[in-house]
């Protein structure tokens, strides 16, 4: 290496804006639909290195807010496809909320704690960020650090232990570790990282052996996907019966006489109607004749005439209390149906956020939120029975959350389906990022995944995260497929997201020892 070349890569390292400005492009490359997804380690290591170079912690924000803005705009730019304020919102909120997690890991790094102790507590710190960002009224979980690796099945293999958490503490770890290397080179740091970095695909390698992706009953399911445009009333079509008519005739090309199931996307019904409506009892009539289920997502008014309504709801004229859900609903042979009403809406979009605590504080009425309030929120893990086995109806943003889908797990499902309509947000990463996230969730659980998008991507998912059917985008489609049951549960189905309770506990804990440390390093008068 020449001098001036030794001189430049010096400076790139001392550079804040230089380092602050080439973090977004790495993290945005490490998503879908690019899946260079190692490049997370030297980003964060970037991001490490901004934040130890500035002063103040008003610095560390004048630099590190425009990476997080930056990824969060490359990444998930087609929020704004469906709607330009509520994406630009979105997209400058979580990059503000991602700057608490890089803060404290900053306080760890200068607190003079060992580097090893430091660079744990580090990544229990972020994944303790990413676990808490999943489970309130503002979440996210859309750049979950493990998200970013949902194609490379092969390296992953152990988010059926850790969930996919365990993918975001392995990418901190290492890129702290490597981190505290360059910035203190000692031989035991180094091969601590190097050891951390090979462990985890290691494991990912000995797990790929021990699975059995064939075991349990087999299922016939019928995916369909009608390709109905989400901007146009009916899809494009004259009425709902028009579009009925279509799904029904795509159906009844694609099942067999073995079919256990048909899949419908999320919104397939397009309208609000209530289970007793007279298109149901069209489909109903199609299942009682084909000797099936229908598995369909739909807006599905619910009435309080009597009992405990939600705390915050819809009225009529007449003074009637109710809640439209997106919901799914399954159709069976006779007049028996369950419904599942979605449990995870997205913020602002499908709901107003924190929306009973404003209307608890809210003492003299003087704004009326049911009105404000957009869909009702599911709370049950309700499973669909399909012929002797188990399945949730997951509807579109239910599926990225690890943990709800962990619910229906635990509640005895064997096989997974998600509904989703993708459309809203057009030809772009949107729509194959989230397919390609579903592929966590069958390795999470080592079971099948049904999937039926209005538009694409629609596909089967088998327990290793392979994808043995895909569909095209913006394509009409239908086509049937056997799938199997698993009644094995893996230690993530059984324990869930363990490790985003130990990591808030840990980081936790970590932030008061530095606290501690940093303080008696003082007291003594030594430098950290």
């Amino acid at each position: 290496m020449t001098q001036d070349s030794a001189s430049h890569n010096f400076r790139f390292w001392d550079h804040k804006w230089a380092l602050a400005l080439t973090v977004p492009f790495l993290l945005a490359l490490s998503f879908p639909p690019f899946n260079a997804s190692i490049l997370q380690i030297p980003a964060f290591i970037f991001l490490f290195r901004v934040a130890m170079l500035c002063e103040t912690k008003r610095q560390v924000v004048y630099y590190s807010y425009p990476s997080f803005v930056l990824w969060n705009l490359f990444s998930t730019y087609w929020l704004m496809m469906a709607t330009i304020a509520g994406g630009m919102a979105a997209i400058l909120a979580n990059a503000a909320i991602m700057l608490i997690p890089l803060l404290m890991i900053r306080y760890l790094f200068k607190s003079g704690i060992n580097p090893l102790l430091a660079s744990l507590f580090a990544a229990s710190v972020w994944v303790g960020y990413e676990f808490l960002h999943h489970n309130w009224d503002l979440s996210w979980p859309w750049l979950t650090l493990g998200n970013g690796w949902s194609n490379l099945t092969g390296v992953i293999q152990f988010i059926s232990f850790t969930g996919v958490f365990g993918i975001s503490f392995w990418v901190i770890f290492s890129a702290a570790l490597f981190y505290s290397w360059l910035e203190n080179p000692k031989p035991v740091i180094l091969n601590t990282g190097i050891t951390i970095f090979l462990l985890f695909p290691l494991w990912s390698a000995v797990s790929m052996m021990n699975i059995n992706q064939y075991q349990g009953e087999p299922v016939e399911v019928v995916i369909v996907q009608p390709n109905s445009d989400s901007y146009i009333r009916y899809g494009g079509l004259p009425s709902l019966n028009a579009l009925l008519d279509k799904l029904l005739d795509m159906s009844n090309k694609a099942r067999t006489e073995n079919t256990d199931v048909i899949i419908w996307p999320e919104n397939a019904i397009d309208s609000s109607i209530t289970i007793n409506s007279p298109y149901i009892d069209r489909m109903r009539d199609s299942v009682n004749v084909w000797n099936t289920r229908l598995v369909t997502g739909a807006g599905l008014i619910d009435f309080y005439d009597g009992g405990s309504p939600p705390a915050v709801t819809r009225r009529t004229q007449a003074g009637v209390s109710y809640n439209v859900y997106n919901a799914a609903v399954n159709l069976q042979p006779g007049d028996n149906h369950q419904v599942y009403k979605k449990g995870r809406l997205v913020p602002i979009v499908e709901r107003f956020p924190f929306v009973e605590f404003f209307n608890r504080i809210d003492r003299f009425g003087w704004v009326d939120w049911g009105s404000h309030v957009g869909y009702g929120l599911g709370t049950t893990a309700d499973l669909f029975q399909i012929n002797g086995a188990y399945t949730p109806a997951l509807i579109c943003y239910d599926s990225v959350f690890s943990g709800w889908v962990n619910r229906f797990v635990k509640e005895g499902a064997n096989f997974l389906t998600i509904i989703t309509n993708d459309g809203w947000w057009g030809d772009s990463h949107g729509h194959i990022q989230h397919f390609a996230f579903a592929r966590l969730r069958a390795i999470e659980h080592r079971m099948w995944i049904a999937r039926s998008a209005n538009n694409g991507i629609s596909g089967i998912i088998s327990p290793d995260g392979k994808v043995q059917v895909e569909t095209e985008y913006w394509n009409e489609a239908a086509f049937n497929f056997t799938i199997y049951t698993n009644d094995h549960p893996t230690f993530y189905s059984r324990y869930g997201n363990w490790l985003g309770y130990f990591s808030v506990i840990f980081g936790l804990f970590g932030i008061l020892f530095a606290g501690y440390h940093h303080r008696y390093l003082n007291r003594e008068g030594i430098s950290s």
